[in-house]
């Protein structure tokens, strides 16, 4: 699963995101859903999340 869709994704999951400043690059930030900020069922960048550190940031990646 890639993370374009809302409902792949819930609090407590484990993914990989890209955080703003790494968009660049693609460096890519693992972490725990605290929140899921997209409000849209589908974004071709990825569910934009809060992680349960605080980093916001597109999901590339459910674990």
């Amino acid at each position: 699963m890639n993370g374009q869709n809302r409902n792949d994704i819930s609090p407590g999951m484990k993914v990989e995101i890209v955080l703003k400043q790494d968009q660049r690059t693609g460096k890519l930030t693992k972490g725990t859903v605290k929140d899921i900020l997209t409000k849209s069922s589908f974004h071709p960048h990825g569910i934009k999340v809060r992680l349960e550190s605080g980093q916001v940031g597109r999901v590339k990646n459910i674990m």
